[in-house]
């Protein structure tokens, strides 16, 4: 309640931009079924203009499928917004971007069965629906290093200034405001 109480100024600030992003990651075996978690952010800009956190629906057997899991989760949102904005007559020219930390899944994203190996050759071709739209060109998935994945938000539990940075990206707030809010909930702590 004291944090609540402390952050009840902080408001999400949407900004436009040019490109369509979106921030898709996993907690590999979290939950007491030992299932994943996805976590799903999206930007035309600065701020989430839509963000999820799921459960996934079936056990998988590494992290690497787990991410995988997690960008299908997030494939049919991503379909749909980009339908949509084309709907609304917005014109979108390049690829929407996938952002991604799990260097295996990008190369599995990418080429499907043909990265498959011993430990992934038991993979549901469905989980391959995102080999079809990079090869279309609708969407493209790019590595984001560990420290800037926004999507660690929801399915992993932040703490301290590792919080506050991902808090700030996802709100769009900057970031002396984000820092003398957390402060006053610390009692004017070190950050």
């Amino acid at each position: 309640m004291q944090y609540l109480q402390a952050n009840k100024d902080i408001t999400l600030t949407l900004e436009p931009g040019e490109q369509l992003n979106w921030w898709v990651d996993s907690s590999y075996a979290v939950h007491p079924d030992m299932r994943s978690h996805s976590g799903i952010i999206m930007s035309l800009g600065k701020g989430a203009a839509y963000s999820t956190s799921c459960k996934q629906k079936l056990n998988t057997k590494s992290s690497t499928e787990a991410e995988l899991v997690a960008i299908d989760d997030a494939m049919g949102q991503i379909m749909w917004t980009c339908n949509f904005l084309k709907g609304q007559g917005m014109s979108i020219t390049t690829a929407t971007n996938i952002y991604q930390d799990n260097k295996s899944t990008i190369l599995l994203a990418e080429n499907g069965k043909g990265s498959s190996s011993r430990r992934t050759k038991h993979l549901d071709i469905r989980y391959f629906f995102v080999t079809d739209k990079i090869k279309k060109g609708d969407v493209r998935v790019s590595y984001c290093p560990k420290h800037e994945m926004i999507g660690d938000f929801f399915p992993k539990p932040l703490q301290g200034t590792q919080f506050i940075h991902m808090r700030s990206k996802i709100l769009n707030l900057p970031s002396d405001a984000s820092i003398t809010a957390h402060r006053s909930v610390l009692g004017k702590s070190k950050v």
